[in-house]
């Protein structure tokens, strides 16, 4: 992705193809009866999303690591309650769905045949990848995801905007930093300030005990940033309330390591991929061979079209 100035597109895809399994029926099958309910949802929302949206490059980024080791050291908690199995060597094994499991791999191999970029790196989430995308384009970055922690990314001068589907991919919120300060009363940079001093009990960060969402943003607007907000502690003459000062206080040890956990890695050393819209698909005969047998009809036919126009 070299010089590019076009529109990228990035696909938070585990989130996406879990959107898909949930909002498409498991009566969706192969020849063979297993479900692919995943797999054409998934390439239904991508359709949708390069018609809507005329990307010029579309990366979907993977999680080769949905747990990384170094933010576990940092908190523990973090993610612990969606682990399935633990691996001495290796990530942890994530609690996913029985019948989402055999579905991924098929993803994997469609969307490779299609010549759409798949990009997971070792040790990262698949938000370190967007991050880090984000942060190397030159033109305007459209970021696909069902999770609000990527918000912290969305940037009106650089034209960083996050499409959160609220309704399958039919209707999307256009997150940017209007929307942002409306709903939270901070912009993209503030976003992941807000999120550790509240918390997320779905990926286990305990946040300040006693600061909500509504007092963090009070807390971010009288004070400027987390930093700020930790120096009011030590400021008698700060206005926090003496509750507010205690807490934060003993949270210090917390405080100084949650934003390395919250804020997405900007720095993954991503490989050389041809991030470019495919317009015709890299392996035919492979994406024929997997069309029949997963039954991918219609949603793969239609993709194709979409992709060709």
């Amino acid at each position: 992705m070299r010089g590019v100035t076009g529109r990228l597109m990035l696909l938070d895809t585990a989130s996406l193809y879990f959107r898909a399994y949930f909002g498409v029926p498991d009566s969706v099958r192969a020849p063979d009866g297993t479900p692919v309910n995943a797999v054409r949802g998934l390439l239904d929302f991508i359709d949708r999303l390069v018609k809507d949206h005329r990307p010029d490059e579309l990366v979907a980024c993977m999680d080769a690591d949905w747990r990384p080791q170094w933010r576990v050291e940092l908190i523990p908690s973090y993610k612990a309650h969606r682990v399935a199995e633990e691996h001495e060597a290796g990530p942890d094994e994530e609690e996913v769905p029985d019948t989402l499991s055999p579905q991924v791999p098929v993803i994997e191999e469609v969307l490779d045949a299609l010549g759409i970029a798949r990009v997971g790196v070792e040790g990262y989430e698949a938000d370190d990848v967007i991050g880090t995308f984000t942060g190397r384009a030159k033109g305007p970055v459209d970021i696909v995801t069902g999770d609000r922690d990527l918000y912290q990314l969305v940037d009106d001068a650089r034209g960083v905007r996050v499409l959160y589907p609220l309704k399958g991919v039919g209707t999307l919120q256009l997150t940017d930093e209007a929307w942002l300060r409306e709903k939270y009363g901070v912009d993209g940079v503030g976003y992941a300030d807000l999120a550790l001093l509240r918390g997320d009990p779905s990926d286990g960060l305990p946040g300040v005990p006693g600061i909500g969402e509504k007092t963090a943003a009070k807390l971010l607007a009288e004070f400027g940033d987390l930093a700020g907000i930790m120096a009011a502690v030590d400021d008698p003459r700060a206005k926090l309330t003496p509750s507010q000062r205690k807490r934060l206080d003993e949270s210090r040890a917390y405080v100084a390591v949650a934003p390395t956990v919250v804020r997405v890695a900007a720095d993954v050393p991503l490989p050389d991929v041809d991030t470019a819209l495919p317009r015709t698909p890299r392996d035919l005969a492979r994406l024929d061979e997997l069309a029949v047998r997963w039954g991918l009809g219609g949603s793969l036919q239609r993709l194709l079209t979409t992709l060709g126009a």
